[in-house]
């Protein structure tokens, strides 16, 4: 097993760290210290180093890794593909893929895309048998889909846990989602439209704010 790099603090990223966009810029001098300010305000996430400073708690998960070929004029080229979740198992969890001849630089490629696609996760309590009001579950039905396969998510009382596979199981534990029902059609031996599927109706959750969220919003 390939051993994890070593992860550097918020300040030592900082002071290492030459943002190249305005949003980077931005949390740099300070004007942004949260992530959930840049989702509020609609900013783009072009950087990665953008989510190490803002979420420096976050995990990250290899979800698989095969190898690929194909025929060139130079012939036959392998390379490594790798998918990649990563989440703080609080509310925000990201997916990402990426390619190349070596393992280690395709790991790194979808590490990146991962953090580039970090998504907030709206929890909650949506089931009428629990009602607790605690967010460990979705707060509603949402779906994903991603190319054949279509993941259906139901809000599930407390201590169900996770009814899913084990591929959606990792993503839904990256985005702090602890009791839940998925419904799955299509070819899930596909393991990156199955999670991206799961991560895709996660980050539905968002697209809707709840009556409880209503004076806050």
């Amino acid at each position: 097993m390939m051993a994890r790099p070593a992860r550097l603090r918020p300040d030592e990223i900082l002071e290492i760290w030459q943002p190249r966009t305005r949003v980077g810029r931005m949390v740099k001098e300070g004007q942004i210290t949260s992530i959930d300010e840049i989702f509020k305000r609609n900013l783009p996430i072009l950087e990665p180093e953008i989510v190490d400073v803002l979420l420096p708690d976050l995990d990250h998960e290899i979800i698989d890794a095969t190898i690929v070929q194909k025929m060139t004029d130079a012939g036959r080229i392998t390379r490594f593909r790798v998918t990649v979740v990563v989440g703080n198992h609080d509310g925000y969890v990201g997916l990402g893929k990426g390619k190349a001849r070596q393992y280690r630089m395709a790991v790194e490629k979808a590490l990146r895309n991962a953090k580039l696609n970090i998504t907030p996760v709206r929890r909650g309590c949506g089931s009428w048998e629990c009602t607790c009001g605690e967010p460990h579950s979705v707060p509603f039905t949402v779906r994903g889909k991603s190319g054949s396969v279509e993941v259906v998510l139901k809000p599930a009382p407390k201590g169900t846990g996770l009814v899913a596979g084990d591929v959606a199981k990792k993503v839904l534990q990256m985005a702090g989602i602890r009791d839940v029902w998925t419904f799955t059609k299509g070819e899930t031996r596909t393991s990156y439209n199955f999670a991206r599927a799961t991560y895709l109706a996660l980050r539905a959750t968002y697209k809707f704010v709840t009556p409880l969220e209503w004076t806050r919003a």
